[in-house]
């Protein structure tokens, strides 16, 4: 029997060391394939929060909850909705910013702190620099009204009789774009009405149907239950596209009021220092969520429009709407704070 050649140890040597290489290398790619779908869902860890500045029942606060519901299914982890109202959206940004945590996020509208500079003359923090865009959610409708009991129909019957009682009619806002808009506008047709101001705007529609104030810019979904209710009537929307929740309410070019036209962009914003790469993936789990058709018949409902973009499009928007506010503060005469 012929035994087959033998086989040089430093030939074996070197055979077993490559199969051993090969080993680990394989076992290395095996073990590394977990840890990087370990990085890549490492978000969240613990409870999430969604700071926001306006109080519960808010076209905000719906959203916000719509959204918080079903993340926190996605993720396998609590996420909680907090609402801080007041101080033109402060105590919401404030909260937000000192927090310095990428498990907490404001949720609101972009004009809410665009609007800042030129309400206050410093601020406890840089609006562009400490909120990063994560994603927008939706366009919310705003909406102008009047108590339904003082039979005015239009804005141009509002300015009529504001005209005729300068200093008479109490009008209110909400914190941000609405607040900016209508006592903008009023300045720059030279008409005189008492703001009266808000620390939960979720009051005002209220006070608004029992005509202790008489003028209210707010979002739609605010006023809606009373609008339906026929206690409030919404004399125009400030969007380019009739709401559809309120498909019979002209926008505010109907009425021939163009500089009342302003789209509100609002969703989630993470802190300065959250990674590019963690808010893709929040934005990629906020898109995927934004698939649930109830969520988009719930918006509907309130006079929103629903709105899912990414990091780079959402901050893009805000810049734009940001422009806007600019060009409108410089035709009523308005300077941003320094």
């Amino acid at each position: 029997m012929t035994m087959p050649p033998a086989i040089p140890l430093c030939v074996r040597g070197d055979r077993m060391m490559k199969r051993r290489e090969l080993i680990m290398l394989l076992g290395g790619a095996a073990a590394a394939w977990p840890l990087a779908a370990r990085a890549q869902r490492a978000f969240p860890t613990r409870t999430v929060h969604f700071i926001l500045p306006f109080g519960a029942a808010s076209a905000t606060d719906i959203t916000a909850r719509l959204f918080a519901e079903r993340l926190s299914a996605r993720w396998g982890k609590p996420v909680v909705v907090e609402n801080r109202p007041g101080g033109d959206g402060l105590v919401s940004l404030d909260a937000f910013v000192g927090a310095h945590d990428d498990h907490t996020m404001w949720f609101g509208p972009a004009g809410a702190f665009n609007v800042l500079p030129y309400q206050h003359d410093t601020l406890p923090f840089d609006p562009i620099r400490d909120l990063n865009p994560i994603a927008s959610v939706s366009q919310v409708v705003l909406a102008i009204s009047m108590p339904a009991s003082m039979k005015v129909e239009s804005i141009d019957a509002l300015v009529a009789m504001a005209r005729a009682q300068p200093g008479q009619l109490n009008a209110a806002a909400s914190n941000g774009i609405s607040d900016f808009l209508l006592f903008g506008f009023l300045k720059s047709m030279g008409l005189q009405t008492v703001k009266v101001p808000y620390r939960d705007i979720m009051q005002a529609p209220n006070d608004l149907a029992e005509s202790r104030i008489q003028v209210l810019s707010t979002s739609l979904a605010v006023v809606q239950p009373l609008n339906r209710a026929g206690r409030i009537r919404v004399l125009a929307v400030t969007s380019r596209h009739r709401a559809p929740g309120a498909p019979n309410v002209p926008t505010a070019i109907e009425a021939g009021y163009p500089a009342l036209t302003f789209e509100s962009v609002g969703g989630v914003f993470g802190p300065r220092e959250m990674p590019s790469t963690l808010r893709e993936s929040i934005a990629a789990d906020i898109r995927e969520t934004a698939n649930d058709p109830i969520i988009a018949q719930r918006l509907d409902d309130t006079g929103q429009i629903i709105s899912v973009v990414g990091p780079a499009e959402f901050a893009a928007g805000v810049q734009e709407q940001r422009a806007k506010l600019a060009e409108l503060a410089r035709t009523l005469g308005m300077k941003a704070a320094q």
